[in-house]
């Protein structure tokens, strides 16, 4: 299968509009892709906070029903990255979508964990309290966002729940980077899962995003990276590879604290 991790880069100048539009142009020229995943908040920007209000959707809002066309188009898998979502009784969430090739929804997940250092996400977000995985022809997904990637306990329902593979949006800032290029590949291998991430370039608000988006391996090998500029990353992958690693090296089989009830 071939996936294209798309690093969105960020201008002050530029509009929602016009990064929408920019944004769906470049997804539609990657045909051939079997999974194509966006970064978190890349409409609005997620230090754009005075704008989230003015610019939240609902979950079926304009972004995902042109992701959606998209996917039916190029007859692929959509990780919609994020988006401010206005729900029902007018709380915001930062909320992500999985689309299959047909364009249907197949997965919905809401942040479960803001980010409250130099940040007004807890301040104007409802938090999500939901663990999402999904189903596709490729394997079980688990889904989350920058942030989550701080608590292994999330990764681990996940795994429980059958993921073989994660999925990343995020807005990761420059001072941190280290951690960012650490927590990718931990989470990949101690899980023995696929990562996929997709994170931010530029600047938003005058906080730079480091990039550094990547593709790992259930070995917490890096197949694919990029550095801090707009671009696509692209990697072939064997979903068949997780089922390998596990049975090859089977330290999930031997966990003793933290399993399921049932086992």
């Amino acid at each position: 299968m071939r996936i294209a991790s798309f690093q969105v880069g960020f201008d002050d100048a530029e509009s929602k509009e016009e990064r929408v539009e920019r944004v769906l142009g470049t997804v539609d020229g990657c045909r051939g892709a079997d999974l194509v995943l966006l970064p978190e908040l890349w409409p609005t920007g997620f230090f754009s906070f005075d704008r989230f209000a003015e610019e939240a959707e609902p979950v079926d809002g304009p972004i995902v029903q042109a992701l959606a066309d998209r996917a039916r188009a190029l007859r692929a898998y959509i990780h919609t990255g994020s988006f401010v979502e206005r729900d029902e009784d007018g709380r915001l969430a930062n909320t992500s979508v999985l689309l299959g090739p047909e364009g249907n929804t197949l997965g919905v997940y809401r942040k479960i964990h803001l980010f409250g250092y130099g940040s007004r996400e807890k301040e104007v977000l409802t938090p999500g309290s939901e663990v999402v995985t999904a189903d596709t022809a490729f394997g079980t997904v688990g889904m989350a966002t920058c942030y989550d990637l701080r608590f292994p306990e999330q990764f681990r329902i996940m795994v429980d729940q059958g993921a073989e593979f994660f999925l990343i949006c995020s807005a990761w800032p420059y001072p941190r980077l280290e951690h960012w290029l650490m927590l990718n590949r931990v989470r990949a291998l101690e899980n023995q899962v696929f990562l996929v991430s997709a994170n931010c370039v530029g600047v938003d608000e005058g906080v730079r995003f480091c990039g550094h988006s990547m593709i790992v391996d259930p070995w917490g090998s890096i197949l694919a990276g990029s550095g801090d500029e707009q671009m696509i990353i692209w990697s072939e992958i064997d979903p068949q590879k997780v089922r390998e690693v596990r049975d090859v090296f089977p330290p999930l089989r031997d966990r003793v604290l933290g399993r399921r009830r049932e086992e």
